[in-house]
This record gives structure tokens, C-alpha cells and sequence, in this order.
């Protein structure tokens, strides 16, 4: 621990029981009031720490450094309008179940509310976004206050993580000249050998975690519904974790169910079963939605992306849904749930395999998969030579393309549903992120450089042209990835998402056209270059191909 002085012995506890607590990761912000924690983590051996200059590129940064490790990742500003610059990002981590711990820095009290610079009102600043606030407030390096700091990192580590659900906490830090690292003699008085050094390896405070399953009784209830309906689907939405691919396989085969799968559901592609699994399932609604309605829907992850599918659902009242969620959220905006489920999801779907033995219509799976191996036909047939290069060839490509270990980080708006509706299933071990718990925009550039930089491996990032005009700052970051980066950016000239909405038939021509549409007309072989980062445009499959084979880069996709 450094005892140059109070601010630094405070500073050095807590970032050394960050450390010991589990949070590796550290995204700073430069600014002056925050000197003593920015020296801290920077100094503690067991946390790495990336510099984002931009507060609101670097919070996003953090959240997809979370989203891929899947730990806490700490987030450290200034005070002032660079903790609001956060706010985007503690949203998405919020409502994403993201573990972030953000630290800002703050005037001490006798500084507030006098007018003095570079100060806002930073108490509850993110309001009920965060799992936790504290105001870890002006103490001195005694055992007392090294004993609150350590402590209260210890707790904000446990409360990010996961209790029970993960998400973001705020620390909020007074802090007092000096703020330098300079020798203060004297200025540091605990005695105590843990006030010091803490348990010496272990955390201040350690935290067991116990999951239970339903009990037998409820499991052989959920296990009797199943049995009861034949025609049944499992629905498999956005949820990050990759060990819920083998139990959900096994409950697939179990049940004879077919699965609906997003890529974000991490079943889509990967090395398990996926025979069951069905991709094209917003086609297969359009064209036959009435003939395979089903009396039953095993619901894992969040709410489906496709607005199709939840429509198809929600427009069967007596059918029953039973929503497995682990994170104790709430997924259900259509109401239409008849049970929840509070249980980790690979544990449950295991337990519920282990009571059914293939009770499904096997006439019922054949009709779906038999509709998926017709559509996918016609996806491989976008990719003969020739044909035009449409949101359709893009995906089927890039699918082809993905290699084990890679990350796939997908934008809102109109990227995330053309990846939904033509992304083949496949063999390799690629997880999909995402950000949509608020389902914004902004930030996605930033978000998919953090979960390169944090996973280490190759990484490719999807996003609109307006997606890239909200993060354009975010692209400076791309020097920080070590593995393959490449960052596609769909140019369509604003992607005409608002052209699926009501207000494209209601409203006048002119005013749609002003007020909806969002063309950027914006150069993005410029943005590249700005960074200094190698470009490659593509407006045919042959031209994307050669793009996609010369490594990491920004590439444009022109549909």
C-alpha cells in the first residue's frame, strides 16, 4: 500500500480490495480531481488499465470490457460533466445486467454549491440505475477510514457482480488537496495491521453465493406442462453465457422442441446439438405462423429481438409461456408469461432433460425444420457469384467467416435485426453481444473495441453509418486491440428504419422526410483515415470478400 499521504494510503486500500475482490479491469478517464484513484489503480499490480480520453466513448468502452469478460469492470472520471458523459453507458448496464463500478471524483463539501469549477451535484447522479450508491465522502488515513475504503470497494465489487443480479454501482470520492502523490509526513496514523494490508491476499470481506434450483415438486410441475403440450418451442433470447448451450441442447432433445434461436441467445452457432435449431423463424411466421402456433413456449434469456416473433406470441392469450430467468429480471412486456422461473438457466434446463424423455410432435418439429432448411436454401443462394450484395449475402458471409474464440459486437436499429432474420446457424464458437438492455445506438464502436481489448481475441464489430456518426470518437480507440479488429459499417444512407414504422404512412411526405429519415452523408473512408485506420469499401460480394481477407480494418459496406 503507498502512504506518500492520506489521499494516496485511502486510494491504494481501495484499489488493492478492488483487485482482491474480483475486478481486474480498470477504463480512466484523465482529470485532476480524480489524480488519487487514477495513481492507484494504475500502480495496483493486479488490475490493467486502458486510458479513453472521451468520458462517454470510455464508459461504453468499459461496459463491453464487461459484457466479454463478464466481470466487473471499474470506471473512474473527474468531476463535473464527466461523470454525466457516463450516464448513457450506466443505463445499458443497467438494464443489460452489466457488472460496472463506476468511481467519480468530487469536490469535498465545503466546494459545493459556491460556485466553484468543475462542479455539479454528483449525489445519486445515475439515479435508480445502479444497484448501489455511496458517498464514500472526506476521511482520514486512519484505521477507521482505511477500514471503510476497503471495505466499501469489497462491497461495490460483490454488488456489481452480481447480488443478485449484476449491473452498475456509483462511488462517489471527495477528495481534498493533495492530490498528488507527494510526501505528506504524518498524514497517514493506522495501526492496525488489516487497516494496512487488509487480510494480505484474500478479500477484506469474502461473499459465498448459493443458486437453488426449484424444488422437486415445482420442477415436476414445469416437467408435467411440457409433457401435456406436445406442440411446443423453446425460445432462446439474448443471454451471454455459453455454458447454457449443452443443457439447452439436451432439453431441446429431451422434449422434441425446436428452438428459436437469436445469435445473442449464444445457440445460434457454436459447437453443440444445434439440429433443432431454427433461424428463419420470422419468415417461417409470415408464410405459416397460423398452422404452427404452439400450446407451449420454454422462454430462456430476455425478451426475443424480433418484433415479429413477440407479436406471433403475444397474439396467442391462452398460449402458455414459462420465462426461465436467471439474472431475476423481468421479461415480459407483452404480459403474457404464466410462470416465472428464478433459476440459473443451464441448471434448470439440465434438470428439466433429466424428467422428459422426447414427449413432442415429431410431425410439429419436422414442419419447422423442414421450413428452415428451405430458407436457408435460398440464403446460400445469395452467395453465387453475380447476385447483389444485399443485407442478406452481408450476414450469410460474414457467418462464414467467423472463427472460434471470435466475439461478434452488433449495433441497434437495423444491424441487429438483418443479423437476426439471415444469420445462418453454424459450428463455430463465436459469442454475440450486444447492447440491448436500452437499445440505443450510441456507444457501439466504443462497446465492441472494450470487448476486444478485454477478451483478447479477434473481435468484429457491426453497425449502421448513423450508428458510427453517434461514436465516431470511440474509433480511437481501435489502436488499444491487440487481436483482429475489424469494424463493418453498413452504409445505407441512414438504414431507413423508421420506414417499418406507423409514421411512414401517417404523417406527410415532406415532414417524414425531415423529421424521421436520418441520412449522415458523411465520408467514412475519412473517419477511417483520421485514425489511421486501414479502410476497405465494398459494394459487390467479390469486393466484400477481399475486404474481409485483408485483416483488421474499418470496412465499408455500401447496400
Amino acid at each position: 500500500m503507498d502512504r506518500a499521504n492520506a489521499n494516496t494510503a485511502l486510494a491504494s486500500a481501495f484499489a488493492e480490495e478492488l483487485a482482491r475482490s474480483g475486478v481486474d479491469r480498470a477504463v480512466v478517464s484523465p482529470g485532476s480531481r480524480s489524480t488519487p484513484l487514477a495513481v492507484a489503480l494504475y500502480r495496483e499490480p493486479g488490475i490493467e488499465v486502458s486510458v479513453v480520453i472521451d468520458e462517454r466513448s470510455a464508459g461504453f468502452f468499459a461496459l463491453g470490457a464487461a459484457q466479454a469478460t463478464g466481470r466487473p469492470v471499474a470506471l473512474l472520471c473527474t468531476s463535473g460533466t464527466a461523470a454525466a458523459n457516463y450516464h448513457p453507458a450506466v443505463a445499458e448496464a443497467d438494464l443489460s445486467a452489466v457488472p460496472l463500478v463506476v468511481l467519480t471524483a468530487d469536490r469535498p463539501p465545503e466546494l459545493r454549491d459556491i460556485g466553484a469549477g468543475q462542479t455539479i451535484d454528483q449525489i445519486k447522479l445515475y439515479g435508480d440505475s445502479v444497484r448501489w450508491f455511496c458517498e464514500v465522502g472526506c476521511h482520514q488515513a486512519d484505521d477507521s477510514g482505511l477500514l471503510h475504503f476497503r471495505s466499501t470497494a469489497c462491497r461495490a465489487a460483490v454488488l456489481a457482480a452480481g447480488d443478485p443480479r449484476p449491473g452498475p454501482v456509483h462511488l462517489n470520492f471527495a477528495w481534498r488537496e493533495p492530490l498528488s502523490p507527494v510526501e505528506v509526513p504524518g498524514s497517514v496514523t493506522a495501526e492496525s495491521r488489516r487497516a494496512l494490508e487488509g487480510n494480505g491476499g484474500p478479500p477484506l470481506t469474502g461473499v459465498v453465493r448459493a443458486a437453488a434450483l426449484p424444488t422437486d415438486a415445482e420442477l415436476e410441475r414445469i416437467a408435467g406442462l411440457v409433457e401435456s403440450h406436445p406442440r411446443g418451442l423453446i425460445v432462446a433470447g439474448r443471454q451471454t453465457d455459453p455454458g447454457l448451450r449443452e443443457p439447452l441442447a439436451e432439453l431441446a432433445g429431451a422434449s422434441g422442441y425446436p428452438i428459436l434461436a437469436e445469435p445473442t441467445s449464444q445457440f445460434r452457432t457454436g459447437p453443440h446439438d444445434h439440429s433443432g435449431v431454427v433461424s428463419t423463424y420470422d419468415s417461417i411466421i409470415d408464410s405459416r405462423g397460423g398452422d404452427l402456433a404452439p400450446g407451449l413456449v420454454l422462454r430462456f434469456g430476455e425478451t426475443p429481438t424480433s418484433k415479429r416473433l413477440r407479436a406471433w406470441l403475444a397474439g396467442a392469450p391462452e398460449l402458455g409461456q414459462v420465462i426461465f430467468d436467471g439474472s431475476h429480471g423481468w421479461y415480459d412486456p407483452s404480459r403474457t408469461a404464466h410462470l416465472v422461473v428464478r433459476c440459473p438457466g443451464p441448471e434448470i434446463a439440465r434438470a428439466l432433460a433429466e424428467r422428459l424423455d422426447s414427449t413432442g410432435d415429431e410431425r410439429y418439429r419436422s414442419a419447422w425444420l423442414a421450413a428452415e432448411r428451405d430458407n436457408l436454401a435460398a440464403l446460400d443462394a445469395t452467395q453465387q457469384p453475380g447476385r447483389d450484395l444485399d443485407a442478406a449475402a452481408l450476414h450469410v458471409l460474414l457467418g462464414r467467416t467467423y472463427r472460434d474464440g471470435e466475439i461478434v459486437y452488433t449495433g441497434s436499429s437495423r444491424p441487429i435485426r438483418d443479423q437476426e432474420s439471415f444469420l445462418p446457424p453454424g459450428d463455430a464458437d463465436v459469442r454475440f453481444l450486444a447492447n440491448r438492455g436500452a437499445n440505443g445506438i450510441d456507444g457501439l464502436i466504443s462497446s465492441g473495441i472494450g470487448a476486444a481489448v478485454a477478451s483478447g481475441q479477434p473481435t468484429t464489430v457491426i453497425t449502421g453509418d448513423v450508428g458510427l456518426l453517434h461514436d465516431l470518437g470511440g474509433l480511437r480507440q481501435f489502436r488499444l486491440a491487440e487481436a483482429g479488429l475489424r469494424i463493418v459499417v453498413v452504409n445505407n444512407d441512414g438504414g431507413a428504419i423508421f420506414d417499418d414504422l406507423p409514421q411512414k404512412r401517417d404523417m406527410p411526405e415532406a415532414e417524414f422526410r425531415d423529421l424521421m429519415t436520418t441520412p449522415p452523408g458523411i465520408q467514412i473512408e475519412r473517419a477511417a483515415s483520421l485514425f489511421e485506420i486501414p479502410f476497405c469499401r465494398a459494394g459487390t460480394l467479390d469486393e466484400l470478400t477481399g475486404c474481409l481477407g485483408s485483416g483488421s480494418g474499418l470496412i465499408e459496406v455500401t447496400l
